[in-house]
């Protein structure tokens, strides 16, 4: 996720945390300390409930890590390979490759709500015990955030995805039919409707004068845009089934020496391609990286007669990579664990074309496209 931050590592696993992580924990820290805290354990001085606040907060910012880490873990030990871990503010992401079976896809998706529910059970009973003892202040604190790990649970089992709910939803779709895009669609249908319902019930409360119904509108309008892009990728990969990427590659793709200057690339690469994006390729004619021109306008024009092109390039490691005879789904399956668009295809260590977005858009519509669709009209005259 873009405008995120390593924070750290669970079993391996990179960490990170959108900017809007800090904004989560203060609003939460300052509900729990101002309101809840005082409400539960009143004549405290002001600081214990701050504290108090700040501590609950950490504590749930933790209980989302374990509901990720579960997610990452079970696709791992199911053989999926995980890419990274990202928490914002309306809970996190879990990158990974796509589920190959559809038990697997139904462990990772059912491993989070479970993580939750089981921390909601194990801190409402601490919480009793405290409570019992005499301690207010951790007892209300704990049982704020099992109650809010158990509400996390049980939202999350909702049947519309992005929610894992909707991914429960999906995996039994795809056991029944066999088909994994016709499940994810159905999931993405479900998951616009539960949106679109979310943010007009969240709409009604706050009119009504509650405040909290403008959160619930985020999250309704969050479903529906997520759930519509799924559904759409669903659709994409239904169009583009049994594509070869030979089909869908430009070829021969215009490329840039790598060992140029920034000036000189601008004016004997970029201004003659017309391209966005432009491979490189080294002394040997291997390719070495892409680069995004946009980006060399952030070049101070001081260094421009100096600098190499490679230098502000995306290097080949961290680009994706493809072979002309691979299935052009699996290769867009892998963008979410790679670099993402364009793709570069090679063969034999030599670059033999490149897809874009605009690439990927033109095979789909070709495929989408009906046989009466490209057919004749009886005048002779295409439509």
């Amino acid at each position: 996720m873009k405008s995120s931050i390593r924070i750290g590592s669970v079993r391996g696993l990179e960490l990170r945390a959108h900017w809007s992580v800090p904004l989560l924990l203060l609003l939460f820290a300052y509900g729990l300390g101002s309101r809840t805290l005082p409400a539960y354990a009143p004549g405290l001085a002001p600081v214990v409930y701050a504290v108090a606040g700040v501590i609950g907060a950490l504590l749930l910012l933790l209980s989302l890590v374990v509901h990720e880490a579960a997610h990452a873990l079970t696709a791992r030990r199911s053989g999926i390979s995980v890419r990274d871990m990202t928490l914002w503010a309306l809970g996190g992401m879990t990158r990974m490759e796509r589920p190959t079976t559809a038990r697997a896809a139904l462990a990772v998706a059912v491993s989070g709500p479970l993580a939750s529910l089981g921390i909601g059970g194990a801190t409402l009973g601490a919480a009793v015990g405290l409570g019992a003892g005499g301690w207010r202040i951790p007892a209300a604190v704990l049982g704020w955030l099992g109650g809010t790990n158990l509400l996390l649970g049980v939202f999350n089992l909702l049947p519309a995805a992005p929610l894992d709910g909707g991914r429960v939803l999906q995996a039994a779709l795809w056991w029944r039919t066999g088909d994994p895009d016709r499940a994810q669609r159905a999931a993405g249908r479900s998951g616009q409707v539960l949106g679109m319902g979310l943010a007009v019930v969240g709409w009604l409360a706050f009119v009504r004068g509650v405040p909290g119904g403008l959160w619930l509108m985020v999250i309704g309008w969050f479903v529906t845009v997520t759930a519509a892009a799924e559904r759409r990728w669903a659709e994409l990969r239904t169009a583009l089934r049994d594509v070869r990427v030979r089909e869908a590659m430009t070829s021969p793709a215009a490329t840039g020496a790598d060992w140029l200057t920034v000036n000189r690339f601008l004016s004997d690469v970029a201004a003659q391609t017309g391209h966005s994006v432009v491979p490189l390729v080294d002394f040997e004619g291997r390719p070495s990286g892409v680069v995004q021109l946009r980006r060399l306008g952030a070049v101070p024009p001081q260094q421009r007669e100096t600098l190499r092109i490679r230098d502000v390039a995306t290097p080949l490691s961290k680009c994706t990579l493809a072979t002309p005879d691979e299935l052009l789904t699996g290769v867009l399956d892998r963008l979410g664990s790679s670099g993402g668009l364009p793709v570069l295809v090679t063969d034999s260590g030599r670059l033999d074309g490149i897809i874009t977005a605009y690439d990927i858009d033109r095979v789909a519509q070709r495929h989408t496209a009906g046989p009466d669709d490209d057919a004749p009209t009886p005048g002779g005259q295409l439509p």
